[in-house]
């Protein structure tokens, strides 16, 4: 049974530096109560800041939103005395945005005893996939 301290990974210090908002496990569409194990969004308030020189949101920026999203629905679906690290990311991007709220939603899609594989959809304020996710993890233990 995974640990209540897996949510550490909502409450990330580059969470609060980029200002990524985490949904609470109860908001994603499971009963109150449960724990959604393997499920994650994550959202962001995109702005001129976050823009590369072309004036639209920077692709590493997006890729951050889905890498955060990834790790903590992959780390919510840990054991106790489980950590795990992120071995190989890929993102596809699909159309570009300029500002608004930027949505990850990622969801761990198997989970072994080494290696978990997670995929992200990423939307933008309109509701339309801007980018696509997915990484592997390899799990580890605290040591």
């Amino acid at each position: 049974m995974p640990s209540p301290e897996n949510d550490r990974f909502a409450d990330a210090p580059i969470s609060r530096l980029v200002g990524f908002q985490v949904a609470p496990p109860d908001s994603e569409g499971v009963e109150a109560g449960s724990t959604p194990l393997g499920h994650a969004i994550v959202s962001l308030q995109c702005s001129h800041h976050h823009h590369n020189p072309m004036g639209r949101v920077h692709g590493g920026l997006i890729a951050a939103l889905a890498d955060a999203a990834m790790g903590i629905a992959f780390g919510r679906t840990l054991l106790e005395g489980e950590d795990f690290s992120t071995i190989d990311m890929q993102i596809n991007f699909i159309r570009p945005v300029k500002t608004g709220i930027v949505r990850a939603e990622a969801e761990v899609i198997e989970r072994g005893l080494r290696i978990g594989f997670v995929r992200c959809d990423i939307y933008g304020p309109r509701g339309k996939r801007v980018a696509t996710a997915n990484c592997t993890c390899s799990l580890i233990g605290r040591g």
